[in-house]
């Protein structure tokens, strides 16, 4: 498949300004924070209204199902909007849905269907917003000229602190006011976000790439494409690119494992070890404290290391060792200190993913290679709990912890034997270079991704992109 690319000119007279950075980070932040504190008390409410684990089960599963098709789908219409105005519109609409679920409580006119009906509608705008964000942490880059890894890495670090100190928020709200003050503080954070994202960054952000010039160079304005035709091409440079399918597939099996360690394997534990909701608390906070100083690390420093070495080692400290720890029987102070080396390792994911997703894909594919590759790796998700509670079921604690530790190993290890992986450390951007250059030039490339830029990254999400996140 040969493409042509167009080499956008930097811009050398634009004075050096971190104020877009600063409100994209500012607006994740503020978003992400909310997310978390209504991932705790969401289900709370549930239970507490229903007494239903299963019903607890099927709110979150409601959620998380549009999110990840909205997001699928949303990548044309992010490229052709601009991931601006996607962010500060589905914010405003989330805090409009969030917000109706306290309210409508308070009121005596929220039936179970109704709740469901405004949980999906958030999943499946907060999605595409998420999505926007994440598009704009290469402009942001440039336009503070920082290093594409250092800006992935703030992003990491802001993903990270969000999730460390959004479920400690979150439980202090419900042991003091109930799970309706934390869903109101999420609607409250989600209208914040779309303010910031309005008000801090300006017009046009995130799409300091157009779409390539005719061949011809006639300079006249083509038509813009189709719905489905700019879908196929994100799909089709997708396919083009091995490294960057290779990365989803393992993360999407990464992704799964961990949502199930998370949601059914680490409260079973804690139950059957005697810990609790304590024991919880404490490897939660080991690993969301040592993430956030691996992210603070790989933001200074990840652009001068061997990512493929980095990103390995990464998951062989993050991955295998929690399943395994928590199936032997050890002291407390070991499981933290398994859980603290796998956090500081998960630190370092996302950066380098996020950085190599942007340098590799066109800034005018950013929105729709990155929702199919994040909605990819993050398509197992839903299903993680479900599929981690049956087998507890059938076979108890101890056995699946074992099983799923070395399936994280085999899918990791595997993986990294593929040959694409080599193309990790050949660094090849589609953004603004460094240096002023005299005139754009049409370069004929030997594939899509020739040429002179996920963070999120290539991300490893789950992280969390436009780029496949790592969730851990």
């Amino acid at each position: 498949m040969t493409t042509t690319t167009s080499v956008q000119p930097p811009r050398a007279a634009a004075p050096r300004s971190i104020r877009p950075l600063a409100g994209v980070l500012g607006a994740m932040a503020i978003s992400l924070t909310g997310t978390r504190v209504s991932a705790i008390a969401l289900p709370w409410f549930v239970l507490a209204t229903t007494g239903s684990a299963t019903m607890t089960g099927v709110v979150a599963f409601v959620e998380m199902t549009p999110y990840v098709l909205v997001k699928a789908l949303a990548g044309p219409v992010i490229d052709r909007l601009g991931p601006r105005v996607v962010s500060w519109t589905t914010d405003a609409a989330s805090a409009v849905a969030a917000g109706l679920i306290p309210l409508l409580h308070g009121l005596g006119l929220l039936p179970f269907w109704l709740l469901l009906a405004l949980v999906g509608l958030v999943g499946a705008v907060r999605g595409p917003g998420d999505l926007a964000k994440e598009v704009m942490v290469p402009d942001a880059a440039d336009r503070a000229r920082i290093p594409l890894e250092r800006a992935t890495g703030l992003a990491g670090v802001t993903e990270r602190l969000a999730s460390t100190v959004g479920p400690a928020v979150g439980g202090g709200l419900i042991a003091l006011l109930g799970p309706m003050a934390g869903l109101t503080v999420n609607a409250v954070a989600f209208a914040l976000g779309s303010v910031v994202i309005g008000l801090a960054l300006p017009r046009g952000m995130g799409r300091a790439a157009a779409a390539p010039e005719p061949a011809g160079g006639s300079g006249r304005a083509e038509a813009q494409p189709g719905y489905w035709q700019m879908f196929r091409e994100g799909f089709a440079f997708l396919r083009s690119e091995p490294l960057m399918l290779t990365v989803i597939v393992m993360i999407g099996v990464t992704n799964l494992l961990d949502a199930g360690f998370m949601t059914v394997l680490v409260p079973v534990w804690a139950q059957e070890s005697g810990g609790g909701p304590a024991a919880i608390g404490l490897t939660g906070s080991a690993w969301g404290i040592a993430a956030v100083c691996g992210s603070l690390i790989a933001a200074a420093v990840a652009h001068r290391l061997p990512r493929r070495t980095v990103f390995f080692a990464g998951f062989l400290l993050c991955g295998a060792p929690r399943f395994l720890v928590l199936a032997l029987d050890v002291p407390m102070g070991v499981v933290l200190a398994v859980f603290a080396v796998g956090g500081f390792g998960s630190g370092f994911l996302n950066p380098i993913l996020g950085a190599m997703t942007f340098e590799r894909v066109p800034r005018h594919l950013l929105g729709r290679v990155g929702a199919l590759g994040d909605s990819l790796a993050w398509a197992g998700i839903p299903l993680g709990g479900l599929l981690a509670g049956t087998a507890v079921a059938l076979s108890g604690l101890i056995p699946v912890l074992f099983v799923c530790g070395g399936l994280y190993f085999a899918t990791t290890a595997l993986a990294g034997l593929r040959p694409e992986w080599r193309d990790m450390d050949r660094r090849r951007g589609h953004g603004p270079a460094p240096e002023p250059a005299p005139e754009s030039a049409a370069v004929p490339a030997s594939g899509p991704a020739s040429g002179p830029a996920p963070g999120s990254e290539l991300t490893s999400a789950p992280a969390e992109p436009a780029r496949p996140t790592v969730a851990v």
